[in-house]
């Protein structure tokens, strides 16, 4: 079952794991061992969680890398069922 307009995992990312530890995204960065840019992309919203970004959270945050995918997953799927009416796809059926 889908999650109602689930909040992209960036925010999350901010929200619940940076700004209770007071880190900024250059401290976190570094700690993750990605690029200042690469972290903001995804806390803005503008690039997604990778399966090797799951892992570096994971290990940084003490939590499961699956966590990480399926918030990715739940996201990603919800945007997706927005504009499915505007799909153009016929239904498959046996002869």
């Amino acid at each position: 079952m889908l999650m109602h307009n689930p909040p992209h995992p960036g925010k999350i990312i901010k929200e619940l794991c940076l700004e209770p530890l007071g880190v900024s995204i250059t401290e976190a960065a570094e700690a993750l061992g990605v690029s200042r840019k690469t972290l903001s992309s995804i806390i803005n919203g503008k690039a997604g969680i990778s399966p090797e970004m799951a892992v570096r959270l994971s290990i940084a945050f003490n939590t499961s890398s699956e966590s990480w995918l399926n918030q990715q997953i739940q996201y990603d799927l919800w945007q997706a069922e927005q504009h499915r009416k505007e799909l153009q796809v016929k239904r498959l059926s046996a002869a």
